[in-house]
């Protein structure tokens, strides 16, 4: 039975037993662990399993439970069946406060005393692997039992100091992991963003041990990161003027001749957008490919969280409610802060783990299609690769395609779709992503990432709804167009959807086509002669 079926049968109480076993500076597994091996044969030592240990001498529970009401833990069979067999006697000695070395003498002298075995003791700390997948999977379950606590309304300090007692080393990969898993058991995704301030402030000590990641000019992490630097030097400026502004003695005066300014800056720093955008349609793909799909969900909300907050601040200040402006500005600003953090502790060190290099290549290849926020790669990583795949004809394609009239070449087929003065998109029946027309100055920028990508995933959360109702419907036959129109960048952009059938009826995807109207909605009368001058 796995670990985690075994927590979840026996409940609260292996949680607590969880919480207990693991400790600081000790979750990892000991090489040339003995386990299983008769007793009579081995040195009692800092390796020792305490399963075996009292596998071997039963009479050994009690002298525990006595040193200690910690190990009256030991009594429960949950407790002896799964962490009991990890434990060793490291571990143990932390757990109770005592001191390793008094108590491998005791327990030696306890063995004499009751058998007349006589034990050698051995001494040392012994080496160091990585964690085993079922003490991987243990600490797993630690970590969603604290953030559970949290949401069912523990007191932050108190969660935090468990935390500190309990796992002191962590890394990014297990809190993606850790909200990943939150996420597939059922916390509602708004909830797992909610509290994302949360996991970040309860591991944050663990978080900043670890070294920041490094990686040479050109590459995407590395772009990343100079961007967020920029992003910095920006947020100081406003906040300056905030801070500025709630220390002055007339705060509506000095916020009326600073309008200008914050406006300026908030201008500047919603060039974020391309930013997460390259996050949103070049990385979070390729870790989707991996199942890493929890950080991906959560950060995705948070970048429209910011972005809103964004949009509102401009329409504040462009009415003159400087003050509400101030307000939202702040928020924005602080969403923003803490993301860096994010991306810097959790996200890249997580990904740099999990992608290979042809992975980082793709992400590399498709950056220039969404563009740069403020700065751009410093480097040419890898040196003498193309940032961009080549164009023309691939390899063994046909002279011609046969349509159902007419016939065009490939290229032929790509240029007109690139000079049609509208955006296409196009999802297969299994929802997948294969194509959309890479025009030069596209509306809803897009990159190769999305290709193979499920459309689900290229959506933010908040209008998923929308996007499989249209989808399920047009499957099911009951709808065959969608229509949107909004008011966005500028312009008036008209959104439509529809669905493709093959001569049989059968569906065979979704067609998306997207074009900026405004010129033709105030066009009236007629033209009929060529003006060109």
């Amino acid at each position: 039975m796995p670990l985690c079926l075994i927590y979840v049968a026996a409940g609260k109480m292996v949680t607590q037993i969880t919480l207990m076993l693991y400790i600081p500076g000790y979750l990892t597994r000991v090489i040339n662990s003995k386990s299983g091996e008769d007793m009579t044969d081995m040195e009692l030592g800092p390796k020792t399993r305490i399963d075996d240990l009292l596998t071997r001498y039963p009479f050994m529970l009690e002298f525990f439970v006595d040193r200690s009401p910690k190990f009256k833990l030991l009594q429960n069979r949950f407790s002896r069946r799964t962490l009991g067999r990890i434990a060793t006697m490291n571990q143990v000695a932390s757990i109770g406060g005592l001191d390793l070395g008094e108590l491998l003498d005791d327990i030696a002298r306890e063995i004499r005393e009751q058998t007349g075995e006589e034990v050698a003791v051995a001494g040392g700390n012994g080496e160091v692997e990585a964690l085993a997948p079922q003490e991987r999977e243990a600490r797993q379950e630690v970590l969603k039992s604290i953030i559970k606590d949290l949401h069912d309304g523990e007191d932050m300090a108190v969660v935090k100091q468990r935390f500190l007692e309990l796992i002191r080393d962590i890394d990014a990969s297990e809190i993606a992991a850790m909200e990943q898993a939150l996420i597939e058991e059922g916390m509602p995704e708004a909830e797992v963003k909610r509290l994302c301030d949360v996991h970040v402030e309860v591991f944050k000590e663990s978080l900043e041990e670890q070294p920041p990641p490094e990686t040479p000019p050109g590459h995407p992490v590395n772009t990343f990161m100079l961007e967020n630097r920029a992003t910095e030097e920006i947020t100081r400026e406003i906040r300056g003027i905030i801070d500025e502004a709630r220390a002055a003695t007339d705060r509506d005066g000095y916020l009326a001749g600073r309008r200008d300014d914050l406006a300026r800056l908030v201008e500047k720093l919603a060039e974020i957008d391309l930013h997460y955008l390259r996050k949103e349609n070049q990385l979070f793909p390729i870790l989707e490919g991996y199942h890493v799909e929890g950080p991906s969900q959560v950060m995705w909300a948070l970048h429209d969280d910011a972005r809103n907050a964004l949009r509102t601040a401009r329409e504040e200040l462009s009415e003159g409610r400087v003050a509400d402006a101030v307000n939202t500005v702040d928020y924005a600003v602080q969403t923003i802060v803490d993301m860096i953090y994010k991306e810097e502790h959790i996200l890249y060190p997580m990904a740099l783990e999990t992608l290979t290099e042809e992975d980082w290549l793709k992400v590399r290849r498709g950056e220039e299609e969404i563009g740069y926020s403020w700065v751009g790669p410093s480097g040419d990583w890898p040196a003498g690769a193309e940032a961009a795949p080549g164009g023309g004809e691939a390899a063994g394609a046909p002279e011609e395609l046969s349509l159902t009239v007419g016939h065009l070449t490939p290229v032929q087929m790509d240029l007109i779709l690139l000079h049609l003065p509208i955006e296409l998109s196009f999802v297969d029946e299994n929802d997948e992503v294969c194509y959309y027309t890479g025009l030069e100055h596209k509306i809803f920028p897009r990159s190769p990432g999305v290709i193979g990508r499920r459309v689900q995933n290229c959506h933010p959360r908040s209008s998923l709804d929308k996007v499989q109702r249209i989808l399920d419907q047009f499957r099911s036959g009951e709808k065959d167009e969608a229509e949107f129109w909004i008011e966005a960048k500028g312009g008036f952009i008209h959104i439509r959807y529809f669905a493709v059938r093959d001569a049989e009826g059968n569906y065979r995807g979704t067609l998306e086509t997207v074009q900026e109207v405004s010129r033709i909605r105030k066009l009236s009368g007629q033209q009929r002669l060529l003006d060109w001058d």
